[in-house]
């Protein structure tokens, strides 16, 4: 759905998100919601509006991370997975970006704990 031109230049990055979510939390809530079924990429773009380009990659990471799985051309929610529990520790990761910014992880250089230690 498209944006108003106003709120696209002006909105925060929590604003311009739809719904709120990220791709993965809108991929994993929408399994999470039929357990009992398997579903293509295409067909959990289709529920989800979340971008065609972005499924795979999105999926790729969630499998990584043991919250969904697939078989063939085929994807489903992993069975030991807690969703609500998985889907807030997400939206508490993203808010805590969103008010402190990301960690620059060229910050953790060697010694860099050493240093905080000596203080």
């Amino acid at each position: 759905m498209p944006i108003d031109i106003d709120r696209f230049e002006e909105g925060t990055g929590e604003e311009l998100r739809s719904g709120g979510r990220t791709n993965a939390e809108e991929i994993l809530a929408f399994l999470a919601t039929h357990p009992d079924q398997a579903y293509t990429p295409k067909e959990i773009h289709e529920a989800t509006a979340v971008a065609r380009g972005s499924i795979g990659v999105v999926l790729s990471r969630l499998e990584d991370r043991d919250l969904v799985r697939h078989r063939g051309e085929y994807w489903a929610i992993s069975d030991d997975v807690d969703v609500d529990k998985t889907l807030t520790a997400m939206a508490t990761a993203r808010a805590a970006t969103d008010r402190l910014g990301a960690e620059d992880p060229d910050e953790w250089g060697p010694g860099a704990d050493d240093a905080e230690d000596q203080e």
